[in-house]
């Protein structure tokens, strides 16, 4: 089988088309024909050496795939022959906290990811995929799908009449939009591009900000909600925007930790967490049993994931690049044919 391996942290050129023998599934493992993957910004961090000491080269990297179960191991009764699954980021992280043995499963990470036309993961490691999604569509879900789900859902607790802050129109800034508008929730978006905004309008934006005109964007969410401030920002900049989503935010308020776009080196001032009562959260992706639950609500709802370009096989480093460059909206797939 063809397998693209990362042989080193030296960048984007250091991806490899290899060929593999293609993989067997034993007791509880299941053979997955992979369909579609899709890119993260970590994948590019990971590819750099950025990501941390836990990724280990040379490395089958990206987390997030969707394809067929084609062959099943003794004793795998959760899937069978057939099905459409995704393979959830932590493969060990099925439910509840997550613990620091679960932390070493994340695949493309900690352990050889989904960049090839086969790959065997544990029955206990995948989830059914809603059933109007393709797989293209599917493969957008386990990482910027679950994030979103995680920060807004399963720990931000959204309600109807909720107002959320999405800090651009990245793969989990677009699902953030979509399930904060599922919920009722009236939505703020950033983005340094126009163009991007007013594509956030359509999808349902209540209100946008061009960050790049108006650089006291804080300000902005401070006139729009009468000066009280947002319920909820989905914050993926890092410690860039992060002193200004804390301005953004309500007394009270809550603040999802994701990204680090903008920067992880800067000093932060505590203050306005401890004077305004904010709950900090860091979201980690999540677990098997919160994308069982997105899956759910998309499936109900019909949801569509938002999908800027798709990439055949073979261009895999230009979909690398073309996700360096910013120019996205929503995510950046590739499909194996």
């Amino acid at each position: 089988m063809k397998a693209y391996v990362l042989a080193s942290n030296s960048g984007i050129d250091a991806l490899t088309l290899s060929d593999r023998p293609q993989p067997q599934p034993s007791v509880g493992q299941v053979l997955v024909k992979v369909k579609a993957v899709a890119l993260n910004y970590r994948d590019l961090l990971v590819a750099e050496g950025a990501y941390g000491s836990g990724v280990k080269y040379p490395l089958i990297p990206m987390s997030d795939g969707a394809g067929e179960v084609v062959a099943v191991g003794e004793g795998v009764t959760r899937v069978k022959i057939g099905d459409r699954v995704a393979g959830i980021f932590f493969q060990d992280w099925i439910a509840g906290a997550l613990t620091r043995e679960a932390m070493k499963s994340d695949l493309g990470g900690g352990i050889n990811g989904m960049l090839a036309e086969y790959v065997v993961l544990h029955q206990d490691g995948l989830v059914l995929l809603p059933n109007h999604l393709s797989y293209i569509q599917g493969a957008t879900l386990p990482c910027a799908g679950v994030t979103a789900w995680h920060a807004l859902v399963s720990k931000g607790n959204i309600t109807e009449g909720n107002s959320v802050l999405v800090l651009g129109t990245g793969g989990v800034s677009t699902f953030a939009l979509l399930f904060a508008k599922l919920y009722g929730a009236q939505v703020i978006i950033t983005s340094s591009s126009d163009e991007k905004l007013a594509k956030a309008k359509n999808l349902g934006a209540d209100e946008t900000i061009n960050s790049q005109l108006t650089p006291d964007w804080e300000k902005k969410v401070y006139e729009l909600t009468q000066r009280t401030g947002v319920d909820h920002v989905v914050e993926v900049g890092g410690t860039g925007t992060l002193p200004q989503s804390l301005q953004a935010v309500r007394i009270g308020g809550r603040v999802s930790l994701i990204g680090v776009l903008s920067g992880k080196t800067d000093a932060i001032n505590p203050m306005p967490i401890l004077f305004k009562s904010i709950t900090v959260q860091g979201i980690y992706v999540g677990s098997r049993k919160m994308f069982e639950a997105m899956n759910h609500a998309i499936q109900e709802n019909k949801l569509q994931p938002v999908i800027d370009r798709v990439f055949p096989f073979f261009e895999v480093k230009a979909a690398y690049n073309y996700l360096k460059s910013g120019a996205h909206f929503g995510k950046v797939v590739i499909e194996i044919d």
